[in-house]
């Protein structure tokens, strides 16, 4: 899928308003400052002798959650006024969203509540688990999470923080682009996980603000891919999640989504899907020849360069969003062997 500069331009036209502004995110940046990581960027050597092109992988494994989540979750919660503090956090995750949100609630002496589907890997359940918030197991989907996160907002007074269709986790998950552009300034593309938008939809904000050219490119699966869904139909649209190695890319954008929709559609120069061997083959690539320990969301940029689906024209950022990966799944992919 690709988007053209004219029809942007003239959506952004139409709708007169950005839900989340370069403002927004620079003061993100600011009120963040101390509490998430500013994560490397580091020259792929492999890969950038692979392409011909200057290629840096931006570690957000780094972050002290092992995933970007905590960016945008931190941002959320510091916005928030004391009373809805008080009431406590509530939130639907595919599993880093939920680890970023308990580990914001502990720094911040709050307590919270962590609904994930069946589908989250037990890894994640039990890293959330030891960060003292209380966890919901509903459902076979994310969708079927956020009902439990609804009912429990209006049954008992929660305050919900959303995994992405909230402006003020976009401008958290947004401040990768000003770290990026600061840190390669010629910079001409950047290679983003997309699942609901909040990662892709905030980075490219930062990045067309501060470099109109550079293209950002969306990746995501085969399996699944609700934003490429909603985007290829016009309007968000319900979508069945499927198990994929890129357990972090799933789950729908919401029917009534009100940020991250309007975002991807309009600013995201292309989407890339993934097949399950692909991702595989980025995982494997990223610990035997980057030295990284990814998880299958983080790895499809590296998956997408190595798939020869990615056009790169110049130096390239590639967001390694997370490594929060199952140990016996990843000693497997290493190695070869049948998972």
């Amino acid at each position: 899928m690709t988007i053209m500069k004219s029809d942007v331009q003239s959506k952004l036209t139409e709708e007169n308003v950005q839900p989340v502004t370069l403002a927004d995110i620079e003061q993100a940046a600011a009120r963040i400052v101390g509490r998430v990581a500013r994560t490397p960027l580091v020259r792929a050597s492999t890969l950038s002798e692979y392409t011909g092109q200057s290629v840096h992988l931006k570690l957000e494994t780094c972050q002290p959650v092992g995933a970007f989540k905590l960016r945008g979750a931190m941002n959320a919660i510091l916005l928030l006024d004391d009373a809805a503090r008080e009431r406590g956090l509530v939130t639907a995750s595919t599993g880093n969203h939920g680890r970023a949100v308990a580990y914001a609630a502990r720094e911040l002496g709050v307590p919270a509540i962590i609904c994930m589907s069946s589908l989250v890997p037990a890894n994640k359940i039990e890293a959330i688990r030891l960060l003292g918030a209380e966890i919901r197991i509903v459902g076979l989907s994310q969708d079927d999470a956020q009902e439990e996160v609804e009912r429990l907002t209006k049954s008992r007074g929660l305050t919900p923080i959303p995994p992405f269709d909230h402006a003020d986790v976009v401008a958290g998950q947004g401040t990768i682009g000003l770290e990026i552009v600061k840190n390669l300034p010629e910079l001409a593309t950047v290679l983003v996980p997309l699942s609901g938008g909040g990662l892709a939809g905030g980075v490219a904000v930062a990045v067309k603000a501060l470099k109109p050219q550079a293209r950002v490119i969306g990746i995501s699966m085969k399996r699944g891919a609700a934003m490429h869904a909603a985007i290829a139909a016009g309007k968000p649209v319900a979508i069945r999640e499927e198990e994929t190695l890129a357990d972090s890319l799933g789950g729908g954008i919401g029917l009534q989504n009100h940020v991250t929709f309007a975002l991807c559609r309009d600013l995201l120069d292309d989407i890339i899907l993934l097949s399950e061997d692909e991702i595989t083959e980025g995982i494997r690539h990223a610990a035997r020849n980057e030295c990284v320990t990814v998880e299958g969301a983080g790895a499809v940029g590296i998956a997408a360069i190595l798939a020869d689906k990615a056009e790169l024209s110049g130096p390239t950022a590639v967001i390694v969003s997370g490594g929060n990966i199952d140990p016996n799944i990843h000693q497997k992919i290493v190695e070869g062997t049948t998972l």
